[in-house]
């Protein structure tokens, strides 16, 4: 397994843990047998995100989809690794600075 490889399954992993309710759904789509079903949800999901204008859709849907995606396009999974990396620390900025804020102080 590349380096490329095992960073990707860690961001999967982190995925993973960050909602436990989904945990089971989304390691039966990572194994082979799911693999026809995987491709097309991918696509759904990232052109649901595309229209996130919509109430029910959102922008939640394009980066999930295109990690779906990159469990079969090896080329995807370096790019998507570090774009899961940059949201999740984004989202980690922004928690903090809500936390701060709430609490009444910087």
């Amino acid at each position: 397994m590349t380096r490329r490889e095992r960073r990707f399954q860690r961001q999967f992993d982190m995925l993973e843990r960050s909602f436990p309710q989904g945990k089971s759904l989304l390691e039966a789509l990572r194994s082979n047998r799911w693999r026809l079903l995987r491709i097309p949800l991918a696509l759904i999901l990232i052109l649901g995100g595309l229209v996130s204008f919509l109430p029910v859709l959102g922008v939640w849907m394009l980066p999930l989809g295109l990690l779906l995606l990159a469990v079969d396009v090896p080329v995807l999974r370096g790019p998507i690794s570090s774009f899961l990396i940059r949201l999740r620390r984004m989202f980690q900025r922004w928690h903090r600075r809500w936390r701060n804020w709430r609490q009444g102080g910087r």
